[in-house]
């Protein structure tokens, strides 16, 4: 018998139900979309919208899956997509669980090779004035390259055969696969890290031989391209074949197309050092020569145009004895000059006796002596007259003088005032009164009008 009710659900059953029929109808499926919408927040998720011109639906990439991608997820790429369609139940949305992510009509590897060159030629990274010169003649060199390979095995071979006086150090790193990128900027930093004294290089070839755009994918992730940006030691790229182009060949300092050819950038042709040593040997030579014979015409012509050495040896003795007699006869005048002017200081000194000057000033002093004394008695006798009429003249001119004579100060108690005239107080006022002999303190009773 069929129900005539279907059953009552709640949301949450609801929702479950239909995730659970979802998820067993479209367990795995590939959808092709454009990308919009993109966050990326602190969790390391990635959450997006698929669509096309009809429709959306709602995508979410974890970290896990995430950190496998080659390339940067952004708005408006064109993706081909793998998936579970599920439920989030809480806002009831339904969604896709990424599983994986392709680029459409372009490969993983290229669109990340193109997105990681953008943002390093933003960085100016890739600048030639970023770049170092190589060195001419380097005795010692380094080679970060695989252990195993004909890379090495040119490597060696042609720069023994170039120039065998450099010391090569290898270090020996994995070229291909998930742990080369860290292994080669390893190298990089140990090699940048050694002191003159433990053996430091003059330069560094990094490279392996040709291979895929995977091969070779090594030499075109970040860490590899930012420690040879970063070397202070110039590195030469020797990777793949000429068509082969990866972000190391364009970071680094000088870049060659196969390991031979950088092999022969980094040494010179040992030959032709020598054949140009010979030569600039030869011309030194020449020039020596050349610079001798031009000398030794010049000394002679010198030789030529000097007199007779003996002749002019002869006038510079003639000379010395000319000036050896003008001089005693300067010396001999200048004796008797000194003998004549000893002679009138002499009588000078006789006329003028030591003894009858110290006496004429004795006596000088005596006098003078006499003379203070009685120049500082009479100053004091009329300082004491002075000083005797100004104390006269003071008291005279004293309060208290005038106070002798019957007169008397009267001040206003109250401020203090002296007072002049009978209108300065009023009537209950009390008044101070200075006389010669004592003070008086009153009150007021009547005010006199001035006659």
């Amino acid at each position: 018998m069929q129900e005539l009710f279907p059953p009552l659900l709640t949301v949450s059953q609801l929702t479950k139900h239909i995730r659970s029929n979802l998820e067993q109808q479209f367990p795995s499926v590939w959808v092709e979309g454009e990308i919009s919408n993109l966050r990326s927040p602190s969790s390391g998720h990635q959450y997006l919208t698929l669509k096309d011109q009809g429709s959306q639906i709602r995508a979410v990439l974890f970290r896990s899956q995430g950190q496998r991608l080659k390339f940067a997820l952004q708005d408006g790429l064109e993706v081909l997509v793998l998936g579970r369609l599920t439920v989030y139940e809480p806002r009831g949305d339904y969604q896709l669980l990424l599983e994986a992510v392709e680029p459409k009509g372009i490969g993983e590897l290229q669109l990340a090779f193109k997105q990681l060159k953008a943002k390093l030629e933003a960085e100016g990274i890739f600048q030639d004035s970023q770049k170092q010169p190589l060195p001419h003649f380097p005795e010692r060199i380094g080679l970060v390259t695989s252990r195993v390979g004909a890379a090495l095995h040119d490597l060696l071979t042609i720069m023994h055969r170039r120039w065998p006086l450099a010391h090569i150090l290898l270090a020996p790193v994995a070229v291909q696969g998930e742990t080369a990128a860290g292994q080669i900027s390893a190298a990089i930093h140990m090699f940048n890290q050694l002191s003159p004294q433990s053996g430091r290089v003059e330069v560094l070839i990094v490279g392996r031989g040709g291979g895929s755009l995977e091969d070779l994918w090594a030499f075109n992730e970040e860490q590899v391209v930012r420690a040879i940006a970063a070397s202070r030691i110039p590195i030469v790229s020797a990777v793949g074949h000429e068509t082969d182009v990866t972000l190391a060949d364009l970071v680094a300092d000088r870049r060659a197309a196969t390991p031979s050819a950088a092999a022969e950038l980094v040494v010179p042709d040992g030959a032709i050092v020598k054949e140009h040593v010979r030569q600039h040997r030869i011309q030194l030579e020449r020039s020596l020569k050349s610079l001798v014979a031009e000398l030794t015409v010049r000394v002679q012509r010198s030789h030529q145009l000097l007199p007779e050495p003996r002749l002019i040896i002869g006038r510079f003795v003639q000379r010395v004895d000319d000036l050896e007699r003008q001089l005693y006869q300067k010396v001999t005048q200048w004796c008797r000059n000194i003998q004549l002017l000893l002679l009138q200081h002499q009588s000078a000194i006789w006329e003028a006796n030591p003894l009858s000057t110290i006496q004429r000033e004795q006596d000088r002093m005596a006098e003078l002596n006499k003379q203070l004394v009685y120049g500082m008695q009479n100053f004091v006798l009329l300082q004491r007259h002075q000083t005797k009429l100004s104390i006269s003249q003071m008291h005279q001119l004293s309060p208290l003088a005038v106070l002798a004579r019957g007169y008397s100060i009267v001040k206003d108690l109250q401020n203090g005032k002296a007072l002049k005239k009978s209108t300065e107080t009023r009537i209950g006022a009390q008044i101070h009164t200075t006389l010669a002999h004592g003070q008086i303190v009153s009150k007021v009773e009547q005010i006199l009008p001035e006659k």
